[in-house]
């Protein structure tokens, strides 16, 4: 496998991940775009614009024409928006990665905005907005972040609101793209059987007509936190779902290791402790789980689960009893082989693939601007001690900082407070 990053004549990033032993080519375009860069008026914009670049361009003015060109070379293809970037995809078996790498430069630069197709697809986002509140374990993600972050956009949804969504322009869609996706700002990355050279011939000569301009920065995220607490979505229903949130460490903090390793040991497997304890010792939850999302300036570190609503206070207890156990006790020797040996052999599964080697290469460059080779993040893994699970134990798991969020039949979200105490 041979990795090249290519900085082109207008600013544009471009990753070449050349393994001629795959079979197939993802071709991936990312831009440092998404809901920690758009003010409240428009949060929810760029999702809205992610779909909207599939409604039409000057080549392909409309959504049949891309799909049956993509559908004809047989690609899997799609896009995603997270809090820092918004991606587009094609994956095709060798050989067709030239057809695909020219479609997908398109829909990224070449959008229409058609009023028509706008109006048509603000219902489509608003029924993916209503799906997603009738799935409580999904919904509740977003509640936690609204609880930890408040009226800034780390608390904002990626969706946005329903309001908001109704009333978007094509002129909100055209500034908001001449503030973000800039050359200077935009990663295409082309994973798998490719030839980097002619890879690279073709994408400057497509992305020539990329506008120049002076990117708009992300709002600073702010941590500030000095009591516990906890919000609660009333939902009639036989279960309930519930995440304990406290802040972490941002991608390029050294403690993000240490804090990868933690989280497997307490809910990262099915040999994890609170899978142990509470799925196979109470029985109490079909899912529960411990998790360390990083970002470019924060992280959030947190525990969920999907649990018996009259047992809610139990597990509850029960999870900050392992939490406490991991601060005052820490973890053997055995727990924490076992979670680096886990963690790399799953990463190492993680890369067999061309699109996930475009996802692991692009994403770290577009939320940090350079790149971890994979063997470097093996190494930080292993290199991870007992001392440091510790440590970042004793700085992540601060009574001060614990946070709840719960959806189900339930009123008073005061009652929980107290069990989040260690």
């Amino acid at each position: 496998m041979q990795y090249e990053k290519h900085v082109l004549p207008n600013g544009l990033r471009l990753l070449t991940i050349s393994d001629q032993s795959l079979p197939t080519v993802t071709v991936m375009a990312l831009v440092e775009a998404g809901s920690k860069y758009e003010r409240k008026e428009v949060n929810g914009i760029s999702h809205f614009l992610e779909h909207m670049c599939f409604k039409g361009t000057t080549k392909r003015p409309g959504p049949r024409l891309i799909a049956e060109e993509l559908d004809s070379l047989g690609a899997q293809y799609n896009a995603f928006t997270g809090q820092e970037y918004t991606g587009y995809y094609a994956k095709v078996a060798r050989g067709k990665e030239a057809k695909a790498l020219e479609i997908v430069t398109d829909l990224y630069q070449n959008p229409l905005f058609d009023e028509g197709e706008i109006n048509r697809e603000r219902g489509v986002i608003i029924e993916e907005m209503n799906m997603y509140e009738d799935i409580p374990s999904r919904r509740v993600q977003d509640d936690i972040l609204a609880l930890m972050y408040g009226d800034q956009p780390a608390g904002w949804t990626i969706l946005g609101e329903s309001a908001v969504i109704g009333r978007v322009t094509r002129e909100d869609f055209l500034h908001y793209r001449g503030e973000h996706y800039l050359p200077q700002s935009t990663i295409m990355v082309v994973a798998g059987a490719c030839d980097p050279k002619a890879i690279c011939a073709q994408v400057e000569e497509l992305t020539r007509s990329l506008p120049a301009g002076e990117k708009v920065a992300k709002v600073s995220v702010s941590t500030d936190q000095d009591t516990p607490r906890a919000t609660v979505r009333f939902k009639q229903s036989d279960q309930s779902h519930v995440v304990v949130g406290w802040h972490g460490y941002a991608l390029g903090d050294d403690r993000a290791y240490a804090t990868r390793v933690l989280t497997t040991i307490l809910g990262g497997t099915m040999s994890s402790r609170l899978w142990q304890k509470v799925r196979e010792e109470l029985g109490a939850a079909y899912y529960v789980r411990a998790s360390h999302d990083a970002y470019s300036d924060h992280g959030v570190f947190q525990i969920s689960a999907g649990l018996d609503t009259d047992r809610l206070p139990l597990v509850l207890s029960a999870m900050i009893g392992e939490v406490c156990r991991l601060v005052k006790e820490g973890v053997t020797d055995e727990e924490l082989t076992r979670a680096r040996d886990s963690i790399t052999g799953t990463f190492v599964m993680g890369l067999e693939r061309s699109d996930d080697l475009a996802e692991y290469y692009g994403l770290h460059e577009v939320v940090m601007g350079e790149m971890l080779a994979p063997e470097e993040f093996i190494a930080r893994i292993n290199a991870v001690t007992k001392e440091e699970c510790t440590t970042v134990a004793q700085e992540i798991f601060v009574n001060e900082h614990a946070n709840c969020a719960i959806i189900g039949p339930h009123k008073d979200a005061e009652q929980f407070v107290p069990l989040l105490t260690l």
